[in-house]
């Protein structure tokens, strides 16, 4: 209950515009992308091209191995969660030191010491959930392997004795749903970034909250790879 009277209604303004730009920019991405051909939309379209050849395929070992690949990155991203919420951990206990550099930038608000711990707590429960969503990519992939494992011959589909493209269609839309996680994880990385402005000034935290989203609009619906994957 302390920190609702030490923190200044103006930081528990920016606070809620900052969740309301992490959820509104990820409710667009997802609403815009329909519409609109974005990263995601473009990538899938190679994820059904490519699961149309894994059916024709036999073996299908290079399946595995290129969706084992794909898989180490969310792993990566994972453990890297992990060491960046132990580091929170460990800065709350050094927050006078780290509050006392905050304080000798020119531009920085001065803050009480557990005003700065409840920012890092901030932090820490963006990296919570970017750990949850890679962790549930990596199991995902899981489950594109389990499908691609168990999918008939490829004489089997040449034959018709399976409907091929419904296979296709539930191997893509599965690779599709663990490259979205990803991207919801990768996205909590964006918006820590946005996060740090908060411990210069509020003013900074709104700056640095509307810079990324700018950065995350340019790359996902105007950037030169969405170009060559459209064409």
């Amino acid at each position: 209950m302390k920190i609702l009277q030490l923190l200044p209604w103006v930081d528990w303004a920016v606070l809620m515009f900052f969740l309301a730009a992490w959820t509104g920019y990820a409710w667009f991405a997802r609403v815009w992308g329909v519409k609109r051909p974005s990263i995601l939309a473009a990538t899938n379209r190679f994820r059904l091209l490519w699961m149309k050849q894994t059916l024709a395929r036999d073996p299908r070992m290079l399946d595995g191995i290129i969706t084992q690949s794909l898989s180490h990155t969310p792993s990566f991203f994972c453990s890297t969660s992990i060491i960046i919420i132990g580091g929170l951990f460990a800065l709350l206990g050094t927050t006078d030191k780290a509050a006392e550099l905050v304080r000798e930038i020119p531009f920085a608000q001065q803050t009480p010491i557990l005003v700065f711990e409840f920012k890092i707590l901030v932090l820490v429960a963006i990296f919570v959930y970017a750990f949850f969503r890679f962790s549930w990519s990596m199991r995902q992939y899981t489950f594109v392997a389990l499908i691609i494992g168990a999918l008939p011959p490829a004489t089997a589909f040449a034959r018709g004795e399976y409907a091929s493209d419904a296979y296709a269609q539930r191997a893509a839309d599965m690779t599709g749903l663990a490259a979205e996680t990803f991207n919801d994880g990768l996205r909590a990385y964006y918006f820590s970034f946005a996060a740090m402005g908060w411990f210069f000034s509020p003013l900074v935290f709104v700056l640095t909250t509307l810079m990324v989203v700018a950065i995350l609009y340019s790359r996902e619906f105007r950037s030169e790879v969405l170009d060559i994957l459209k064409h």
